[in-house]
């Protein structure tokens, strides 16, 4: 008969939720770009990566580690007003004559612009690791001892998700938003800009990614290519719970930590991120379109 350490699998369960939930952040950036323009930002990881040096520099050269969520909020402001120039340069461009996506140029920028960041970063910064001291010291989530950098990222995770849930709902810009994911040319004919909200909507997206970087600083060492596990989580995580549903994203993350996190305690720990990828072809076969099931969007 096997015997269950209940304080461990609490641990386990904890643990899960806690990564699952700083997953969610970044997801909810490609969502959130993808549900208002419709194109999907393949350079994620990158502006996850830029919010990560943004957050060293300023910590470590200007205003010290006990100032980290300065440094939090300065690099946010910083990715945001770089998606914003991003966007209006280079995939405005693609809806002119026309509010409606253009997938395949899309792609292709968001792409090369992600192989330009990673290299801009090499020769910024060199193929070395970089890590800003830790954010605070290791504390206890209920059963689970946890380290400081990792505890402040998920307290910093629901403080920024509850802030965009609320900016969704009680704002006018979150209601143009909300209208624009539903119709496009409907809000245009209201007279609203759909351009002018496509550049603030990628410009949040990205610096939701940014945050992520900037909260796992210390915790996930900062190099070039530190982005790429982000953005494999956060595309399995959007697939998972349905293209352009936020409240997929929180469920899908939180699902998908806790997979990796059981996974690794009752299978083997070498395997965790095949456990989400077993997870992420068990959900398509089931529903393909993930769990939560987009309304169809009248153009």
């Amino acid at each position: 008969m096997v015997t269950i350490d209940w304080t461990l699998l609490s641990q386990y369960i904890i643990s899960g939720v806690v990564i699952g939930l700083i997953y969610s952040l970044m997801a909810m950036g490609i969502t959130f770009i993808y549900g208002i323009m419709r194109i999907i930002n393949w350079s994620m990881g990158e502006f996850y990566m830029i919010g990560g040096y943004l957050q060293y520099i300023i910590i470590t050269h200007f205003l010290g580690v006990e100032n980290w969520y300065l440094g939090v909020l300065l690099s946010m402001v910083g990715v945001f007003l770089l998606g914003m120039v991003v966007q209006g340069l280079l995939i405005k461009p693609m809806f002119q004559g026309s509010v409606e996506r253009r997938t395949e140029y899309a792609t292709i920028v968001t792409i090369s612009l992600g192989v330009l960041f990673t290299n801009v970063a090499v020769i910024g910064a060199g193929p070395f690791i970089y890590s800003p001291p830790g954010y605070y010291h290791g504390t206890r989530i209920l059963t689970l001892p946890v380290s400081g950098t990792r505890f402040v990222a998920f307290i910093g995770t629901i403080v920024l998700l509850s802030l965009f849930y609320l900016f969704l709902k009680k704002t006018w810009w979150g209601r143009a938003f909300q209208g624009a994911a539903q119709n496009r040319m409907g809000i245009q004919t209201a007279g609203i800009d759909v351009f002018r909200l496509d550049q603030i909507a990628f410009g949040i997206g990205v610096a939701l990614a940014a945050a992520a970087g900037a909260l796992l600083a210390p915790e996930f060492y900062l190099h070039p290519r530190c982005g790429s596990i982000a953005t494999m989580k956060g595309f399995e995580i959007i697939v998972i719970g349905g293209l352009g549903s936020i409240p997929g994203v929180l469920c899908a993350g939180l699902l998908l930590g806790l997979i990796e996190s059981l996974g690794a305690v009752f299978l083997n720990p070498s395997f965790r991120d095949v456990y989400g990828f077993l997870f992420l072809l068990a959900i398509l076969a089931i529903k393909p379109t993930g769990l939560f099931e987009e309304r169809e969007r009248v153009a």
